[in-house]
């Protein structure tokens, strides 16, 4: 497994520099091959997941430096299949080293087993892969929302980043927004739900009355406000990027940060 996660941080990294490389000269040629390298990271990764049950000591899905490698290998995908119907090579590069940050982290985290696995059954890796979908759409929205703010702040100076770099249009950024919050949304919904089963598997009770639970339930509140003025209330397109963005520094917090806190 480590050896694929070697290689999966390695790809990761090159792609992140090469996409650096390519919109700064620009060169659409090593574009192109920024964008193999997060194809190729995304497979490493994939494989090293694949013999996770291979090991004596399988580290858990739900083990934080985990949970995140997840969180980035999906967010890697789902920014793939983007790749192939919109023009967005300024996504890669923090895509990329954020990738390349998560996967190097795992590699460095100690191994736990999955105590629950008997009581809870898949339900502990379900709400994790869930959950981390979710997270990873809706962070391909907040990327989407910080480019689109960037490009409409620059055109209002008139100095488009288009000029300099191969930006895509406000309006791509726009649908991008919107496709990646309707995948997001019922996923994140799911991995809330499944999160809660697996609580009542463990304990009998759907919450436990933690941090991260309260945090993590005021932030599905708050995407689906978000989702009610997107859809709804027909919001504008630059609110909705500073939403998106907002939305998920907040998300990100609720995941990540009360448990480091706390």
């Amino acid at each position: 497994m480590q050896v694929f996660q070697h290689m999966a941080a390695a790809f990761y990294l090159a792609a992140g520099v090469g996409a650096m490389l390519g919109l700064t000269l620009p060169s659409q040629r090593i574009l192109r091959g920024a964008r193999w390298g997060l194809a190729l990271g995304a497979l490493a990764q994939g494989l090293a997941f694949a013999t996770l049950h291979r090991l004596a000591s399988a580290p858990s899905l739900t083990d934080l430096p985990q949970a995140l490698a997840v969180m980035a290998w999906l967010g890697v995908i789902f920014t793939l299949a983007l790749l192939s119907r919109f023009r967005l090579p300024g996504f890669v590069p923090p895509l990329a080293f954020i990738a390349f940050l998560s996967v190097f982290g795992a590699t460095l985290s100690t191994p736990g087993l999955v105590a629950e696995r008997d009581a809870s059954g898949s339900i502990p890796h379900a709400h994790v892969l869930l959950a981390s979908a979710g997270f990873a759409a809706l962070g391909v929205a907040a990327l989407a929302g910080f480019f689109f703010l960037l490009e409409h702040r620059a055109l209002k100076r008139r100095r488009s980043l288009a000029r300099r770099f191969p930006m895509p249009s406000l309006e791509a950024l726009d649908r991008v927004n919107r496709v990646a919050l309707v995948l997001g949304f019922p996923l994140l919904t799911l991995g809330v739900v499944t999160g809660a089963l697996w609580m009542k598997a463990r304990t009998g009770a759907i919450t436990g009355g933690s941090l991260h639970e309260a945090w993590t339930v005021v932030a599905w509140f708050l995407y689906l406000g978000l989702v009610v003025l997107r859809f709804g209330r027909d919001q504008a397109p630059r609110q909705a990027a500073a939403s998106a963005v907002a939305a998920f520094v907040f998300l990100v917090f609720a995941v990540v940060g009360v448990g480091l806190v706390s």
